[in-house]
């Protein structure tokens, strides 16, 4: 369907098409939330819960960088193991279809994309179409590289410290599901959403409300208030790791600066 098509549309028929793209949206989310469903219990033990053992990819690898670097902070993973406790009688049946759909939603993010896509791309003109098309393509790889990020690297360490920190030695652990659900989602979708800055600063650089000059002007604020986000998010006080979580968000601030355009030259 070109523009001359979308001129021939009546209001009511281009409302109709865009229910009939609800229509598959909602069909795909159902496909994969089913899908999730069934194989939820082997997604708990060998994806979800794999932070909770000291087996986990990111421990065996800190494990192995301090072991030939005897000047950082040993880190171990033996003994390490979190073990989760259920405190209300409907938890586990209402997150397992709570996270079957939030998989779904993840998982689903391309081809519904791809559908709404489909839906706007005759609107546009031949050069809109191809930086639309760059734009929808970064960022669904933003986002999956941020929820990689989140799922290996931040949410292990944060995981790994505040399940081993105590108050007092008289008052032992005892993390619930619903606990150790609401911090995986909330960090990795955080992380996936954080990913996405190099294509909110595109955007705002080609509506002309950004311009390469402000990262440059603001790169010491930003290293400080990323040091200080890093802090939080890993409140270790371990330098390594420290690096291990700033460095990701220094980088997507750089590449953010290079998606930008400079201030245009008065002629």
């Amino acid at each position: 369907m070109g523009n001359e098509d979308l001129k021939d549309m009546s209001f009511w028929e281009h409302l109709e098409e865009l229910r009939h793209t609800f229509f598959k949206i909602g069909g795909v989310l159902v496909v994969f939330t089913i899908v999730f469903f069934i194989f939820m219990p082997n997604i708990f033990d060998h994806i979800i819960l794999a932070p909770c053992r000291g087996d986990f990819i990111l421990y065996q690898l800190f494990e192995d960088i301090t072991n030939k670097f005897p000047a950082l902070p040993q880190f171990t993973t033996e003994g390490f193991h979190v073990d989760l406790i259920n405190i209300k009688l409907a938890s586990q049946f209402f997150i397992h279809i709570s996270t079957s759909l939030w998989l779904a939603v993840v998982f689903a993010f391309p081809f519904v994309v791809w559908l709404l896509w489909n839906f706007i791309k005759p609107a546009l003109y031949e050069n809109e179409r191809r930086g639309s098309e760059r734009a929808f393509f970064l960022g669904v790889a933003m986002f999956f590289l941020g929820v990689a990020v989140g799922y290996f690297v931040v949410f292990p360490i944060t995981l790994r410290f505040l399940a081993e920190y105590k108050v007092s030695d008289l008052v032992p652990n005892q993390i619930s599901l619903d606990s150790y659900m609401d911090n995986f989602l909330m960090l990795i979708f955080i992380m996936g959403i954080v990913f996405e800055m190099p294509l909110v600063a595109w955007l705002l650089s080609k509506m002309g409300f950004l311009h390469r000059e402000f990262f440059a002007k603001y790169r010491r604020h930003a290293v400080v208030v990323l040091l200080v986000l890093a802090a939080f998010i890993t409140p270790t006080g371990d330098p390594f790791t420290l690096c291990i979580v700033f460095l990701p968000l220094y980088l997507l601030y750089e590449l953010s600066a290079f998606f930008t355009s400079p201030i245009p030259k008065e002629e």
